[in-house]
């Protein structure tokens, strides 16, 4: 059975979380494309709120 890839939107906001709940400035976002960058963006900015809240497990 083959495995199917994630499509680039989901797995550009996983890796905005990612990079949110790390610490990471969000300038250093790696896509250039719009639709993408605005997924990754979504993600940071969810994972910003997720950290303020205290949602971390460290």
């Amino acid at each position: 059975m083959k495995r199917q890839k994630r499509d680039k939107m989901t797995r550009a906001h996983a890796k905005g979380y990612q990079a949110g709940i790390s610490g990471r400035s969000k300038e250093n976002c790696p896509f250039q494309q719009n639709e993408t960058r605005s997924q990754w963006l979504g993600g940071w900015r969810e994972a910003v709120e997720d950290r303020q809240l205290g949602f971390t497990v460290k």
